[in-house]
């Protein structure tokens, strides 16, 4: 979600372009190995989202959700993403790939646990109106981010200020419960991820340059699938707000 390593910097190093050879085949060869990183992207991402779904949906339809809805049982169950999120961050140097797939399957299906709330709250049709939704504008968002010419770094500290100033407001209105309040939450939520939806694209599209060749490569992948995933899911909620209809 956050920018957890500013990438957009020109920079030389393990995995740019070498100066030798024929321009067009080398060319050709970053490109295709480009294609791979970002797909490998993608499908980790997909998949997450995907595992996120179908555990949702069972917890919801066999009761559970009910007793993640209050009680102790709502922290844990709510705080366990966090966890997860600061564990693969700050500690991607540490842990080997294996680890962090591991880590990125378990947070996906600690996400479905979670989200199998909002069953309660939403009807299953407003719910699944509001993911392809947010599935097309998320393709469109990521297609752009990765086509467009204009740089989009400078984007970066202003969406991770938006994202704080969010959770900021956030916690303000479980005091104030302002209904308004609730309402300009979600429609800059809503603006905020579909921001950071096109600016990681172009981040990761970057990161490439001088990651591929490198054993920090492959942890990259999983990392960018994370940072994907959590602009899918929090512009998914953000629109539900909007889109859902309530039970």
């Amino acid at each position: 979600m956050a920018d957890w390593k500013d990438t957009q910097r020109p920079r030389t190093g393990f995995g740019s372009v070498p100066r030798t050879g024929d321009p067009v085949a080398r060319r050709e060869t970053f490109d295709a190995g480009l294609r791979a990183h970002m797909l490998s992207i993608y499908n980790y991402m997909a998949s997450g989202v995907l595992l996120t779904g179908i555990v949702a949906l069972l917890t919801a339809q066999s009761g559970l959700a009910y007793s993640f809805a209050s009680g102790p049982l709502m922290w844990i169950v709510a705080l366990s993403p966090l966890a997860f999120v600061f564990a693969m961050s700050f500690g991607a140097n540490k842990f080997s790939r294996a680890t962090l797939q591991m880590m990125f399957w378990g947070f996906a299906i600690v996400m479905g646990l979670s989200l199998s709330t909002i069953f309660l709250v939403y009807t299953q049709e407003s719910i699944a109106t509001t993911f392809f939704a947010t599935a097309g504008a998320f393709a469109g968002l990521s297609l752009w981010g990765y086509t467009t010419k204009k740089d989009l770094s400078g984007f970066g500290t202003f969406l991770v200020m938006g994202v704080i100033g969010l959770l900021i407001a956030m916690v303000i209105n479980i005091f104030v419960g302002s209904s308004t309040l609730a309402l300009a939450i979600s429609f800059l939520g809503v603006l905020i991820f579909a921001g950071l939806t096109a600016y990681d694209t172009q981040r990761l599209k970057r990161e490439y340059d001088y990651l591929r060749g490198t054993e920090f490569a492959g942890k990259a992948i999983i990392l960018g699938a994370l940072s994907l995933y959590l602009d899918f899911i929090n512009m998914f909620l953000f629109l539900l707000r909007f889109m859902g209809s309530r039970e």
